[in-house]
């Protein structure tokens, strides 16, 4: 594996270098759209909706639909002044029970190395997670976006999990929720009933992507 990022966990007075790699990997089958007519690929050119012309990748700007037809321009410049955190601190802000984390706010998940001299302090972090069961609440930035993670323990190794920010989250508004929907407990009790008959433990070993 190769690191993608590197910096520093850091809080109080403790900092604990750290490489982070990524944990997962999405194998998804990719098709190219070909000419049906002879079998080559296509090619998309980026063509200007106002003038027509085709538009080089160095002229391209970055825009922000207000709604409507209003569009506002951003300049690297206006981006480079974001008072976005440093690109090298994964900073903890406090310490939870892991159970309070619903799973919803997970995204991306990522492997921590001790870098260099910091064996020991990351080691120290890791059992002191894992023997009080607690998860680190920080804030970092990877790719240039500062992200609310967790910090947690799996294995043998620290893990970070980047987190959906509370409004990226949507609420069900489905109409059933407002019915007066009755079980009687007879049909509770088979219902639990079939559960317990297919319950076991977990391996995501069994399952295959077919």
């Amino acid at each position: 594996m190769r690191s993608i990022w590197n910096g520093a966990i850091s809080f109080g007075l403790v900092s604990i270098a750290v490489k982070v790699y990524a944990a997962t990997e999405q194998k998804h089958i990719r098709f190219h759209q070909l000419h049906g007519a002879d079998g080559s690929r296509v090619r998309y050119r980026r063509v200007c909706v106002g003038c027509g012309e085709e538009v080089a990748y160095e002229d391209l700007a970055k825009g922000y639909d207000l709604g409507g037809k209003d569009m506002v321009m951003l300049t690297d410049g206006d981006l480079a002044g974001l008072p976005l955190a440093s690109t090298h601190a994964i900073d903890v802000l406090e310490f939870v029970p892991a159970d309070q984390i619903d799973p919803i706010l997970y995204a991306n998940a990522y492997f921590l190395e001790p870098d260099g001299a910091a064996r020991k302090p990351y080691v120290l972090l890791r059992e002191a997670l894992r023997q009080t069961n607690q998860i680190a609440i920080v804030k970092v930035a990877l790719r240039h976006r500062e992200q609310v993670a967790t910090l947690r323990v799996r294995g043998s190794v620290l893990m970070l999990n980047t987190m959906l920010w509370p409004d990226e989250l949507r609420e069900p508004t489905f109409p059933f929720l407002g019915a007066d929907v009755q079980t009687r407990p007879a049909e509770l009790k088979m219902a639990t009933s079939l559960i317990e008959s297919m319950a076991t433990d977990f391996d995501p070993k069994r399952y295959t992507d077919d």
